[in-house]
């Protein structure tokens, strides 16, 4: 046989490559540009689906408890007298110094504490303080006293907190007792 002829020559199919590698391109659907294969997906509503299923659940159990404390705070407020309703505005406008609060912490422990420890120990101590002067009306109001408070009325109220829980804070007074004893 010659080149010249004109019989139709047969095509052997070519081998197999490898897969695509993750630098290849993808062709994608029409209407949408290219991007490389294994690149974040910026269309994020299939993630839902991998968080646990939980989440959904421990979200919208913390969403309706947040309702119902709104709602009980309502029903409270409305039920306050004009002066409760004035100590209470007074006491959710009011915060204790977290630069006041962060100096005492170290001066009493020896350490730097970080801002979000002074506003824990901001917010117990601000409720420490609004139960030891509510304790302290109803010192006032037993003696039949009028006006502001008085150290008097603190004072009691204090002896009051410390005989109904045992101890202020956490720790216990000494009392001249030994840490470490052998």
């Amino acid at each position: 046989m010659d080149s010249g002829d004109d019989e139709p020559v047969a095509t052997q199919p070519l081998p197999v490559t490898a897969a695509a590698s993750s630098t290849d391109t993808i062709i994608p659907p029409s209407g949408t540009a290219a991007k490389p294969a294994g690149a974040p997906d910026e269309d994020v509503e299939g993630e839902d689906e991998l968080l646990p299923a939980m989440a959904d659940d421990d979200y919208s159990a913390q969403l309706s408890w947040q309702s119902e404390s709104k709602d009980n705070l309502k029903v409270l407020m409305d039920n306050f007298s004009p002066a409760q309703y004035e100590r209470f505005e007074a006491y959710r406008r009011h915060a204790l110094p977290k630069q006041a609060i962060r100096k005492v912490i170290q001066q009493t422990t020896g350490q730097q504490v970080s801002q979000p420890v002074a506003q824990i120990v901001a917010g117990v101590g601000k409720v420490f303080v609004g139960e030891i002067v509510e304790k302290a009306r109803q010192v006032q109001s037993r003696r039949n006293d009028s006006g502001p408070l008085t150290p008097d009325h603190l004072r009691e109220a204090y002896r009051m907190y410390q005989a109904e829980t045992g101890r202020v804070g956490s720790a216990r007074p000494m009392r001249g007792k030994r840490l470490f004893v052998r």
